[in-house]
Order: C-alpha cells, then structure tokens, then sequence
C-alpha cells in the first residue's frame, strides 16, 4: 500500500487525450453536469479523475463532462498502475455503490447551512455553492409558516389617529427588509426599496376598486376608512390603467423570470387579465384562496378569492415544488382561514386591515417560487403580511404602501412578532424613538386645549 501511495502523481493532461469507459454503468444528468461545472468554477478542481494505464477514466466521468461544459481545455488526472483490468472494473461499481449508501447526519447538515447562511448572506448562491436545490434547503432547515394561530403576532391597532409614517419614509427591518411610504405607481418608490436590486418573485394585493363600505366592512364593530386610491371611483379603462403602471414597474424590478401573483376578487378579474397582458409575458394560472366561512355577498357570500399567477420574462421561473419532490404537494386552490374565521386573532386582523392574508398563505406562495435569502417585492403592502411571512421563510421583504397609517401598522406588527425595532432610513431613528419625536411636535403644532401652558 505504501508503495502505491508514493507512485500516485497528479498529472495535467488535455481533455482529448481521455477515454471514457464505454461500459460505464452510472449516469449523470445534465442537472449533475451543470452543479459540478458551478463547483469546479467556484473552487477550483480538488478530485483529480482516475484513468488506468490507457488514458480510460476509471473514476471521473462527471467531471469529465463538467469540465467540457465549462470549456476546460486540460483537467488533472491520477493514472492507476498497481490494478488489472479485472480489479479497475470491479473498483468502477464497488466506488459508486458504497458513495450511494452513504446518509446525512440531517441535525449537522441543518447546522452547516444554517451558519453558511448567516455568515455570508448574499455573498453567494447557497444552491449553486452547495448542490442542494432550494426547495431542498428549505426542507432540511425547516422552513415553514404554520397554519393554525396564524394572527399570533396580531394585535388591534387604532388607525384613526394622526400616524408617525410621513410620505417618503423608509424603513429597514433587521437589515434585510425594507419598506417605503409612497405610491406603487411611483418609480421613486422602487428606488427606495430596492436601489440596483431586482426581486425574485412579487406578490401583491392591489384595492379592488370597490367601496369598502359594504364590501369588505360589514354591519359588525370593525369599520374602515375608504382606500386612498381604488376604493370604486375608478371605471373599467381607468382601473386598468391604474393597475398596469404598478405591474409594469413590478416587471422591471423583478428577474427575468420572475412570478408574479396578484390577487382580485371576481368582480374585476377581467380588468386584472388585461393589465397582466400589458405588462407580463404570460398567465400562469389562476389559483383559487377558498376561506373556511363566507364574507360579504349580495347572492352568495364570498368564500374566495382570486391570485392570477403571472410570468415575466422568459427565463425558466423558480420552481420549489417540483411536483412534490420535497414535500410540498401544492395546488391551484389555496385553503386558508379569511379574516372573518382566524379565531383568536379575529377581532385584531379585521380591526387592522380590511383585507388582511393569512401569513401561512402568503408564506407558502413565497417558498413556493423564490428562494432563501430572495427578495421578495409587494408594492401594495398594506398591514406588511408580507414582513412577517418573508422573515419567517428566510427570504428578504420589499413592501411600498401609499397610507402612512397601515406603514405604521405593518411596522407595529413586525416588532411585536419578532422583537426586533425598525429603523428610520432617513434619520437612523428606532420607530419607537421616531414615534416619541413626531408625537411630541404635533401636540407642540396643535395643541390640546388646555395643554397649553
């Protein structure tokens, strides 16, 4: 053995001058072929191929054909002398069979990634640095948004009152979300939240164009103010072009590629299709959020809500279900509590926002098609279900929302759900340190009778 250990030589031969075993009995997809093409232009070549006396690879047929895909003109290889043709073909099998026996330790490997994502956040594409697809990652870590209790983090706000958020204000979220007060139709406001970035998937609830009042606000306790844009003042031709300025803005700030879902109610399901024609390559789908009980109807009472499912651009889109390959079984229909069946959190989702997602719904649509440490944009964030189901999936938050007073909400809801203080882009403030400021000079510019010394 000693003897053998001194004669191995690394050797740098041209890639013409390799044979490969004709007989070879284990096969290589083009999927294997491109991830050990990303290792060996990431890291450099560390496993020389092994070939007997004749220049046939014993072992290396991958990376043979790895290093033709990424244009390699001479790879390293260990020529094997001490084995017979009998030994190096029984070798051939014995390697491949015992690599395949071999399993995870699943708590070291969740570890490992866990630190390699935290550590180097955005420096490097954790699939392609790794091997694991996403989809696979997010199933080794865990990442998931449970379904029951899901307004934990729900509290009831009072929005009547003068809010802190101020026009044009950014906010940043434990270093990895951002949001912006301002318009989705604005192309300033992209610039805030995403500077040179591109989102991998947007997600958005857009107003309906229809009156709260009556629609959405029923005779019960919880009534809201009208939207600031869309709340029915529009016709057909004006919502929809109300609705393309936003989702041709989502197009250029998304990767080519990129889902998009939107969700609508029926009543304005054609004007959503068209905008999506204007704006997007393609409809996808169109998913079907059935609720566990009925909202406002004339007829029926509505149990569902639409989420158009659109592509832009015409890369291959993030796929992480794969047809359940790593768990995740989905289908076009999304069964979730509304707002009007969420339990304990009832009261406080109603009271907060008019319409309200569940998290879980939202979260599984984001691992559905963006990946860990992806952005993920929605420029009608409303009360920032968006935050919370980005931040509980390990993906990164692009909100944009027009009313100061569901910013504030939104800002409110993600310190209480994770601990963690928003800060002030514009001032470096803490929200709360923010809130104690402008609290204090609007009762200095309108004073409280009697306050007044």
């Amino acid at each position: 053995m000693k003897a053998h250990l001194e004669n191995l030589e690394v050797k740098v031969v041209p890639i013409g001058a390799l044979r490969p075993y004709a007989h070879n009995a284990r096969t290589h997809s083009k999927q294997q072929i491109a991830r050990l093409g990303d290792l060996i232009h990431n890291y450099g070549w560390l496993v020389p191929i092994l070939i007997d006396t004749n220049f046939e690879i014993i072992a290396g047929h991958g990376r043979l054909e790895a290093a033709k895909l990424i244009k390699l003109k001479n790879v390293p290889v260990i020529q094997i002398e001490h084995l017979n043709e009998t030994q190096i073909r029984m070798f051939r099998l014995a390697d491949n069979k015992i690599a395949q026996e071999a399993d995870w330790n699943f708590p070291n490997l969740k570890f490992e990634i866990n630190e390699l994502i935290d550590e180097f956040a955005g420096e490097f594409d954790i699939s392609a640095g790794t091997a694991f697809d996403h989809g696979e990652i997010d199933r080794i870590l865990g990442t998931a948004v449970a379904r029951d209790n899901e307004n934990d983090e729900l509290a009831e706000e009072d929005i009547t009152g003068l809010p802190v958020t101020q026009a044009g204000d950014t906010f940043e979220l434990d270093g990895k979300h951002r949001i912006h007060c301002g318009n989705a139709r604005d192309r300033q406001a992209y610039i805030a939240v995403m500077a040179d970035k591109k989102a991998e998937m947007a997600i958005t609830d857009p107003p309906y164009n229809v009156p709260i009042a009556g629609n959405v606000s029923g005779l019960g306790q919880n009534r809201h103010q009208e939207f600031l844009e869309a709340s029915g003042e529009m016709d057909r031709n004006g919502f929809i072009d109300f609705l393309t300025e936003p989702f041709k803005l989502m197009a250029e700030y998304t990767i080519d590629g990129a889902i998009i879902d939107v969700f609508m109610d029926h009543r304005h399901a054609l004007e959503i299709i068209l905008a999506g024609e204007r704006a997007f390559t393609q409809r996808l789908n169109i998913c079907v959020w059935t609720k566990t009980n009925g909202g406002m109807g004339s007829l029926y009472r509505s149990a569902h809500e639409f989420g158009f499912i659109f592509k832009s651009g015409k890369a291959p889109h993030i796929n992480n279900i794969k047809l359940g390959k790593y768990g995740r079984n989905r289908t076009n229909v999304w069964s979730y509590a509304g707002a009007n069946s969420f339990g304990i959190g009832r009261d406080e989702a109603l009271a907060m926002h008019p319409t309200v997602k569940p998290v879980g719904m939202i979260g599984d649509a984001v691992l559905d098609c963006s990946n860990i440490n992806g952005i993920v944009l929605d420029p009608f964030m409303g009360s920032g279900t968006i935050l919370i189901a980005a931040h509980r999936t390990g993906r990164q938050a692009r909100g944009i929302e027009l009313d100061p007073k569901y910013v504030d909400v939104a800002l409110r809801r993600f310190r209480r759900a994770t601990g963690i203080e928003p800060i002030h882009v514009q001032s470096n403030k803490t929200f709360s340190e923010l809130e104690a400021e402008r609290t204090e000079q609007a009762k200095k510019d309108h004073p409280i009778e009697g306050d007044a010394a």
